[in-house]
């Protein structure tokens, strides 16, 4: 795994190009995840705020914002360059009244304790240099009652979905990602990063010693995607 400002300076580089290959790359198939996901967030109750840890260039903090109605997100990311893209669609789609960008780090969060009534991460933990430490801040900034809600791209269980899938992604995406992006290892790190993120049970683990109850885990289309949901006790 990279060191923290080495994934910072990595999606520097392809954020301009970052949306665009993003959707194609994925068929667009990365937008229905997002939907099934906000049902877990948009139960929270009126006027929540969410965190969106990890937000890269927005578009989860956008669909967020625009399914809670009167609530507030807030969208951290270590990579300023991500963040500038994520602020002129936040401008275009007329949400700044509701959505903040920020610098910030999911390992070393900056608000108080029980700040949020749920903390998201799409995409984005498998790029943490110490995942333990970030779930830890995400469980502190909780409400009590709150709920963590994760999406991670993973490799299918299915041994012929996961043959194709390996021949797309650990061959096929670094080829046209670094081409167009013209940064060839940010695209091959993105396969890499995949392979190595623990498996749906470990992480479930990883979770719970972090303090989360009632975890659950959800796949999506054949397990190319994974959703984690945890909440933090009442009592605490």
């Amino acid at each position: 795994m990279p060191s923290k400002k080495k994934v910072e300076e990595m999606f520097d580089s392809i954020a301009k190009d970052y949306d665009s290959l993003n959707h194609v790359l994925s068929l667009s198939i990365d937008k229905i995840w997002r939907r099934k996901a906000l049902k877990k967030i948009v139960d929270a109750g009126e006027n929540p705020r969410v965190l969106d840890v990890a937000c890269g260039t927005g578009d989860f903090s956008i669909a967020i914002a625009k399914a809670i109605g009167k609530g507030s997100v807030i969208g951290i990311d270590i990579s300023n360059e991500m963040l500038e893209v994520m602020r002129q669609k936040v401008l275009k789609n007329k949400l700044e009244s509701v959505i903040s960008a920020q610098a910030g780090d999911g390992e070393d969060l900056i608000f108080p304790d029980g700040s949020f009534d749920r903390v998201v991460n799409a995409f984005g933990i498998r790029n943490f240099e110490n995942r333990d430490k970030g779930l830890r801040e995400a469980l502190r900034v909780l409400k009590p009652g709150g709920r963590l809600v994760i999406l991670e791209l993973s490799r299918p269980e299915n041994k012929v979905i996961r043959w194709l899938y390996d021949l797309y992604f650990l061959r096929i995406l670094p080829i046209i990602g670094g081409k167009v992006s013209g940064d060839k290892a940010a695209y091959a790190y993105l396969p890499a990063s995949v392979k190595a993120f623990p498996g749906k049970k470990e992480f479930m683990e990883q979770m719970r010693q972090a303090g989360f109850t009632n975890v659950t885990h959800k796949a999506f289309t054949f397990g190319i995607c994974r959703m984690y949901c945890g909440g933090k006790n009442n009592l605490e």
